[in-house]
C-alpha cells in the first residue's frame, strides 16, 4: 500500500508538471504574486507540483491532521502574497512548502494516517 501511494503522488506529480497550468486560473490573476507565477515557469511547475502534495496530503491526513494542515496553508498563502513579484522569495517560498508538504508525506508513509 505504502509504495502504491508513493507511486500515485510521483504519477500525479509528473502529469500536473506537464500540464503547464498554475493551481489557478492565470487568466484572472490580479496580484504580483500571482501574475510572477504565471509568467515564470519554474514557479508555475513549484506551484503545480505544491498544490497535488497539498491535495494528496489533505485527502490523507486524519481530521485532526488536516484541519492544520489547512491553517498552515493559509499561512502560506498570506507569506507567499507577501512576495509580491519577488521571484527569489517566491522560489523559497515555494521550496520552503514544498519541503514541508513532502515531510508530512513522509510521515504518513511511515506511520499511516490513522
Amino acid at each position: 500500500m505504502r509504495l502504491s501511494t508513493l507511486g500515485l503522488v510521483l504519477a500525479l506529480t509528473c502529469v500536473a508538471g506537464s500540464a503547464s497550468a498554475a493551481s489557478f486560473d492565470c487568466r484572472k490573476a490580479r496580484t504580483a504574486d500571482e501574475k510572477a507565477i504565471c509568467a515564470e515557469r519554474s514557479l508555475n511547475d513549484k506551484d503545480v507540483r505544491m498544490d497535488v502534495l497539498y491535495g494528496v496530503n489533505k485527502r490523507t491526513l486524519a481530521m485532526g491532521g488536516r484541519g492544520a494542515l489547512m491553517d498552515q496553508q493559509r499561512d502560506w498563502l498570506r507569506d507567499r502574497r507577501a512576495c509580491g513579484g519577488n521571484k527569489a522569495c517566491l522560489n523559497r517560498a515555494y521550496d520552503r512548502r514544498l519541503g514541508d508538504l513532502e515531510k508530512s508525506m513522509e510521515r504518513i508513509y511511515s506511520n499511516g494516517p490513522f
